[in-house]
């Protein structure tokens, strides 16, 4: 990866790192708070890190987990007490949603400080 790359990929996952337990963000959200890039960005630079970040906080639209790790995910979202939607008649562990209404955090005034921080270290690459 670029220099570039490796910056975005940092300011990825340090907003990632702060989303709390039982809370969660999208793809979209991340982007949005870094103001730069889009969703395909940011699930790249998770996809890619080999850091210890709490990926599955980092959710696609609707409140997916991330493709292919639905059942790892589930596991980390019942001990942190994620709120699910599980639809009647589920057929496994695997058929859920996160429930967004419930589950999406924002930064407090502070956390959002760090975050703008980050996002303006990138000069805004990739708009």
């Amino acid at each position: 990866m670029d220099r570039r790359a490796d910056d975005y990929c940092d300011a990825v996952l340090a907003v990632t790192e702060l989303i709390p337990a039982g809370r969660v963000l999208t793809y979209g959200d991340i982007a949005e708070l870094l103001d730069c890039g889009g969703p395909r960005q940011v699930g790249r630079a998770l996809s890619r890190s080999t850091r210890d970040v709490p990926w599955w906080r980092v959710l696609r639209a609707g409140g997916l987990p991330p493709r292919g790790l639905a059942l790892r995910a589930r596991a980390r979202y019942d001990a942190e007490g994620t709120p699910l939607s599980v639809p009647r008649g589920s057929t496994g562990p695997g058929d859920y949603r996160v429930d967004l209404r419930s589950a999406r955090w924002w930064p407090t005034a502070e956390d959002q400080a760090l975050v703008d921080a980050v996002g303006a270290s990138l000069g805004r690459a990739g708009r």
